[in-house]
């Protein structure tokens, strides 16, 4: 039976290329896709510290561009040829879930089914460090790269893009020329792509604060104002903000950023953080009318968007990445401390 190297999560620190059988379609509705282009997602760093908590081995990769091989005989969405971004979350587009664009939970695969994330205890749906993708809903997930866009520009799009986008947009829709505070840390892009989302949705200014100097100056770049904080040392920001992003996913951090949202304001977590439960404020939330938010972006839904600015130039995931590196580089990449890694097929 046909095999192909495929980057595998073992153990902590222990990452492998092992081989795997070539992926088949499995029905009409599928494509099998090749990848050209793998983000390292935010959570993949953790992952290969060993702080994720689902156990190995699964296939990595999950940001993903690639080129559409074979597909069934009722896909007509996408032809063998096309360059195509691959949602990381596995989605039908049918169910009563995909319909409402809850695309995270999609009802016709099991929770959390996903690529490169080992999330489903029955079967691992692949990952990108591959040569082959099997995508089991191609007219459902898979998008079209515009021809403004390269591989690399486009593979982390539908997740840490989005995540950060998902964030600000609908807050900012709602109330134009907010300023938007971001609290950065474990969720390293995300939050810079937050800012970049506030900015590119109308911020009147956005403020990003961390622990980091090499986020702050990126955060900087990016057109926001920084400062420099210890979340453990300092409870809250020195004003209140409409719209909060709590990138820093740290019980501490998580705090500073509820604290510092406006009486009725809005904060939105993306991440519950590498901790099994976290103590949250939520007396002094209550009285406040906080509204806060925690949850996974729904990639499929939220891509359009995310596509859209990116194609006029107002969002630009490259703008905080290392130059590019292979996928030969990846199994000992993943393990390196970095804000964006983007690997393209050798």
């Amino acid at each position: 039976m046909a095999s192909m190297p495929q980057l595998t999560y073992i153990k902590p620190r222990q990452l492998e290329w092992r081989e795997v059988t070539l992926p088949r379609l499995g029905s009409g509705k599928s494509a099998l896709v090749k990848p050209l282009a793998v983000a390292r997602c935010d959570l993949d760093f953790y992952i290969a510290l060993g702080h994720y908590r689902t156990p190995g081995p699964f296939a990595l990769g999950h940001e993903v561009v690639a080129e559409v091989v074979e597909i069934g005989d009722t896909v007509k969405g996408v032809v063998p040829g096309d360059q195509v971004i691959v949602p990381f979350q596995i989605n039908c587009g049918e169910c009563g879930n995909c319909r409402r664009g809850w695309t995270n939970a999609c009802a016709a695969v099991p929770p959390c089914a996903a690529f490169g994330l080992g999330t489903n205890p029955d079967a691992d749906f692949g990952g990108g460090f591959s040569d082959l993708m099997h995508v089991p809903f191609a007219d459902a997930m898979l998008v079209k790269l515009p021809p403004q866009l390269s591989p690399a520009a486009a593979c982390g799009l539908s997740d840490n893009v989005a995540d950060g986008y998902r964030t600000v947009a609908k807050h900012l829709a709602r109330f134009p020329g907010e300023a938007v505070l971001v609290a950065g840390g474990l969720a390293q892009s995300v939050g810079l792509y937050a800012v970049q989302a506030a900015l590119a949705c109308g911020a009147s200014e956005v403020c990003y604060v961390d622990e980091d100097e090499q986020r702050l100056h990126q955060a900087a770049e990016l057109g926001a104002g920084t400062q420099r904080v210890n979340y453990s040392e300092t409870p809250r920001a020195d004003a209140d903000y409409l719209i909060t992003v709590d990138a820093a996913c740290t019980p501490a951090g998580t705090a500073y950023a509820i604290r510092s949202t406006a009486p009725c304001g809005f904060c939105t977590s993306v991440s519950g953080g590498l901790q099994a439960a976290t103590e949250l404020p939520l007396a002094s939330a209550y009285l406040r009318g906080i509204h806060y938010e925690v949850s996974r972006v729904h990639a499929r839904a939220t891509l359009p968007q995310v596509l859209e600015r990116s194609c006029r130039g107002n969002i630009d995931s490259l703008s905080i990445a290392e130059p590019c590196l292979t996928f030969a580089n990846a199994r000992e990449a993943m393990l390196e401390p970095a804000t964006k890694l983007i690997f393209v097929r050798d």
